[in-house]
């Protein structure tokens, strides 16, 4: 279950020649792969190109219409192996997965793809997770096309751009038989638009074709003494016919302005950023005409010295926008220009960050500064008034408002988990945590504060690997059932039975790739039409060798994950031990369950929601609830006795009913303070006398205490 449908859009998906589609990038990325007649599509998701994922799941039924076939891959490198389908027959193929850490794992299937080379033409559709909202390290897709010598497209982040992008980057994979990248920023995936589309192609030579006349070329298999050839081939004949194609088809623009003795040279990618920063600058108007001639670099790898060298010619200065460090495309032109005897004075990084995201503020100042430099001339009174102006501004924001480090959502069947340990803690003491990728990853930060290092996604038992000697102390691993399955059970469950491991692991099992939005993976806990799912993580445990292995099917019982993790901890058996805590990530359950209780509740049926409280009266304010369960919905409200200082917990209407802080309360032996309240919508008419019944009774001890404080 994806985070959002796409069932109704996917509908536009069926345009035909010469109609308008209107909507998001992610979709024009669809459409555009069927228009160029697409064979198969994979991939693996991860921001910014989940929702890619899920478009494609969504229109499964319009792909196999077309003879198109679909997989949600097991692993990033999973889905780039299946490009081995263009090696040797003229299939067009397209995978998709999450930059940069998704490009890791790819890299070695990337590797053997651009080496031998392509016949079909081979689409990767890389969603760049790069700048201040990003989740992973901050590198860039760049070094894996250089270092592969894969073509990089980096279309200008406009629909028509983008479609162009997907179907001009077939053909240049094609005519050059080269794996070809194209880079999706976030707004690019969600940018808004319209474009002409045309007719859906059915593959000429489609996937049966292949199977049924199967072909083998042993040139194109990456082994010596093949691989040398490979690597010939690259720089004497796919290098020159990619350059010839990306001129001859004009994939890079120029655009003039009247400051022709500069000019700015910038990724595709960048064009609706730098055109704002010099709409900032009063050097563009807000219809997009640029004063200074701008050079849009949709192929950012491999340059074209011809289209550079001429752009550059006649002017003083350039200034190249390119984001994120090291300055690989700079530093080659750079090295373009001098071979060329061009004196054009480069600048880039002198005057922008050598690393972070270029936003609009970022941009402005750079720009600024470049003019400035080399034409100081065209800055206007008003662009340096404007510029000053932020320096005025008190940072009363940054004084007043905490920061606020990212947390589990409310309800989260994780917390419970840490919640355990922390009680855990409190008897063995601390003890080593290697941490995981995914939403358990939070525990982080307060108020768990568990996790000593993360090496990657699926290898949390990989990272305490080297922990693995006697001592007066297990590790503890994290592992969740996404990364379990996309390598974990190779690298970290097999390779600690192999190695005789005497650690534990815990695996967060929440039926969902949770972080990424809620995709399927092997486990997801309901039926799936088009995939095989509800497998068990601890059969497939004990599959490898692990012979201690306990399941916990609600995470919510804290007393009994506290208990397990100590026996776990403690036992004298010897081997890996795995506890797999089983409950469903509660923002999926809610996007399940809510329209199927709004709808059960308009037929007028019985619906009951539960909530939690806390009694102000017995609440003590002494706030290990909130310290033990760290939930959003738990508050501070004033004490309502005048005789106590401390705020007490308050329960706010974020609650989803799970049960968390009672259970933490009992499981410390914390408080009585807890209460659970059901709130029924169409309640019958036994629901109606119980209620009455409580009124009364409750009533009776209220008047009669009234009536005691009155005599009083």
């Amino acid at each position: 279950m994806a985070e959002r449908s796409f069932k109704e859009e996917v509908e536009k998906l069926k345009l035909g020649d010469g109609e308008e589609f209107h909507g998001e990038g992610i979709l024009a990325v669809t459409k555009a792969l069927l228009q160029s007649g697409v064979s198969y599509v994979a991939g693996y998701q991860g921001a910014p190109i989940s929702h890619l994922m899920d478009v494609l799941a969504d229109a499964n039924e319009i792909l196999e219409g077309l003879g198109v076939h679909f997989e949600n891959s097991a692993s990033e490198a999973t889905a780039a192996a299946t490009l081995a389908a263009s090696v040797n027959y003229p299939l067009r193929g397209a995978v998709t997965f999450k930059s940069t850490v998704g490009t890791n794992v790819a890299s070695d299937a990337l590797a053997n793809l651009a080496s031998g080379g392509v016949t079909g033409g081979a689409l990767v559709i890389i969603g760049e997770d790069y700048g201040e909202g990003s989740s992973i390290m901050q590198e860039r897709v760049h070094a894996f096309a250089m270092k592969s010598q894969m073509w990089l497209l980096d279309p200008r982040p406009n629909l028509p751009s983008i479609v162009r992008a997907v179907e001009t980057g077939f053909e240049l994979s094609e005519v050059s038989n080269t794996p070809v990248m194209m880079m999706m920023r976030i707004r690019a995936c969600h940018v808004y638009g319209r474009f002409n589309t045309k007719t859906n192609k059915r593959p000429e030579f489609g996937l049966t074709d292949a199977l049924e006349k199967p072909r083998r070329d042993l040139s194109r298999i990456a082994m010596p003494p093949m691989t040398y050839i490979h690597e010939k081939d690259k720089w004497e004949t796919r290098w020159p016919a990619a350059v010839k194609y990306i001129e001859d088809q004009q994939l890079n623009e120029f655009f003039d302005g009247e400051a022709n003795d500069i000019g700015i040279v910038l990724q595709g990618g960048m064009y609706n950023t730098t055109l704002r920063a010099l709409l900032l600058n009063h050097l563009a108007d807000a219809f997009g005409e640029s004063k200074v001639p701008l050079y849009v670099m949709n192929v950012t790898y491999p340059l074209v010295d011809k289209e550079l060298i001429r752009f550059c010619a006649g002017k003083k200065a350039i200034l190249v926008v390119e984001e994120g460090g090291p300055d690989y495309i700079e530093q080659a032109i750079n090295t373009i220009l001098r071979r060329a005897d061009i004196q054009t004075r480069v600048h880039g990084k002198d005057v922008l960050p050598m690393a972070g995201e270029y936003t609009g503020g970022v941009m402005r100042a750079g720009v600024r500064k470049f003019i400035e430099k080399v034409r100081p001339d065209l800055v206007t009174a008003d662009v340096v008034a404007a510029a000053k102006a932020p320096e005025s501004v008190p940072k009363v924001i940054n004084d007043n408002v905490h920061g606020r480090p990212p947390s589990f959502c409310t309800g989260c069947p994780e917390r419970p988990i840490f919640a355990a340990m922390k009680l855990v803690e409190r008897e063995l003491g601390q003890h080593h945590v290697s941490a995981d990728i995914g939403c358990h990853l939070f525990s982080i930060f307060p108020p768990f504060n568990v996790g000593a290092t993360t090496m990657g996604y699926g290898l949390g038992a990989a990272g305490a690997s080297a922990l693995n000697v006697k001592a007066g102390k297990r590790a503890i691993a994290m592992m969740g059932d996404g990364g379990f399955w996309h390598n974990g059970l190779t690298s970290g469950v097999g390779n600690a039975v192999f190695n005789k491991s005497d650690n534990v692991l815990i695996i967060v099992d929440n039926g969902y790739s949770a972080a990424t939005g809620g995709q399927d993976i092997p486990s997801s806990f309901h039926p799936s039409a088009i995939r095989h799912t509800q497998n068990s993580i601890e059969t497939a445990v004990r599959g490898v060798g692990v012979t201690w292995a306990r399941t916990i099917d609600r995470t919510y019982d804290v007393a009994l994950m506290r208990d397990t993790l100590k026996e776990a901890l403690t036992t004298p058996e010897k081997g890996p031990k795995v506890i797999v805590a089983h409950s469903e990530c509660m923002l999926n359950k809610q996007r399940r369950i809510k329209p199927l209780m709004r709808k059960a509740a308009q037929q007028g049926e019985r619906v009951v929601r539960e909530r939690f409280g806390v009694d102000p009266d017995t609440c003590t304010g002494d706030h290990s609830c909130i310290r033990l369960s760290g939930c959003p919905s738990l508050t501070i409200a004033p004490n309502p006795d005048p005789l106590r200082r401390e705020p007490i917990t308050k329960v706010i209407n974020s609650c989803v009913g799970c049960g968390l802080c009672g259970e933490v309360s009992h499981a410390a032996v914390l408080c009585p303070s807890f209460y659970r309240a059901s709130l029924v919508t169409n309640p019958t008419g036994w629901d109606r006398f119980k209620a009455k019944l409580r009124d009364a009774v409750i009533g009776f001890f209220q008047r009669r205490i009234e009536r005691k404080l009155a005599a009083a």
